[in-house]
């Protein structure tokens, strides 16, 4: 199995030159379950430095706040070692409800509570988390612009939004990075939103490259996921679907052996070789795991494996939509007909 400690290769966000790979760091305290305690989300966070990861990415919903808060005390004292993302727009509001908000007053209020938990004076490269629909994207945006004219945050990026938005809030300010799930069984970026991101010179950032776990070849009992998991309410985890998800995976391990890697390490290389502005940026509650996942940046995939990759795990051979009604309103990311 491939494993790399700091020499991982770079790749461009605006100016900033990151690892080809960065760590997601909501598992810890957010999304699937009860995450890892305070002490081994501060050591994983240490240990991601040391192997060599150099772009963490957080947001101000995670946790409502919690994981900003670890990021910000795991790594404070090391802030010039990486470049620190978060997000506004979708947050919990004052009645303690998890909402999107993109009015500017709230976001630059976001921001300070966010400067404030992570403890910096500058977040380099700041999201709107989510569009929302009853602000235009050029008054969020521009909200967003004010903040890098006052030295808060240094870049713009987008999440889960349409291409016809990006291009107009690039139009207010250059955007940095556009957040999107991306992956084998994920490929919504593929119609529009890749294309644009490289057209305007924007990285696409490329979070759950490794399915929620799926990928990784080791969940294959979705019947007891945690109350609090996200993966719960998911079309694709549906026992029934998942079972017929599950058939995939023989012919993908025989892949990831054909590759000499993991399974993860195969995901995460697939999506790396899609573009060079293209950066996955995989989550974990395991050190063993994350440093497991940065060993994916030596993998090279061949052409035959590519081609194999491609008609076995796409958009017409997975059952199942990736959110259910609710949460898919939420996102603007081009849809499959």
């Amino acid at each position: 199995m491939h494993e790399r400690i700091n020499d991982m290769r770079t790749r461009k966000i605006a100016e900033f030159s990151v690892s080809s790979i960065g760590l997601g760091c909501m598992n810890l305290s957010f999304g699937y379950g009860p995450g890892p305690s305070e002490e081994y989300g501060i050591r994983l966070l240490n240990q991601a430095l040391d192997t060599g990861y150099t772009l963490m990415d957080t947001a101000a919903l995670y946790g409502f706040g919690l994981n900003e808060e670890l990021v910000g005390k795991a790594l404070r004292s090391r802030r010039d070692e990486f470049i620190l993302a978060s997000k506004c727009g979708l947050r919990r509001n004052k009645e303690g409800v998890r909402e999107i908000n993109g009015h500017p007053d709230v976001i630059r209020e976001t921001c300070e509570q966010s400067l404030s938990r992570l403890g910096v004076d500058v977040i380099d490269l700041y999201y709107l988390h989510r569009m929302d629909k009853n602000v235009p994207i050029e008054d969020s945006v521009g909200a967003l612009k004010d903040l890098v004219k006052e030295g808060k945050i240094k870049e713009i990026g987008l999440s889960e939004v349409s291409a016809e938005t990006i291009r107009r809030g690039h139009k207010i300010h250059p955007i940095a990075a556009v957040q999107t799930e991306y992956s084998l069984w994920t490929r919504n970026p593929e119609i529009a939103v890749l294309d644009t991101c490289r057209e305007i010179g924007a990285a696409c950032v490329a979070f759950s490259p490794v399915g929620r776990k799926f990928l990784t070849g080791t969940l294959l009992d979705v019947s007891n996921f945690d109350a609090d998991d996200i993966r719960k309410n998911m079309p694709r985890f549906q026992p029934d679907l998942y079972e017929k998800n599950l058939e995939l995976l023989e012919e993908y391990s025989n892949l990831a052996e054909e590759a000499d890697c993991s399974m993860a390490q195969l995901a995460i290389a697939w999506v790396q070789a899609q573009g060079e502005h293209i950066i996955p940026i995989p989550g974990t509650t395991s050190i063993e795991h994350m440093i497991e996942n940065a060993g994916a940046d030596q993998v090279q995939i061949s052409e035959d494996v590519m081609t194999c990759l491609d008609a076995l795990i796409n958009q017409n051979t997975v059952h199942g939509g990736r959110y259910d009604t609710g949460a898919q309103s939420t996102v603007g990311t081009e849809e499959f007909s």
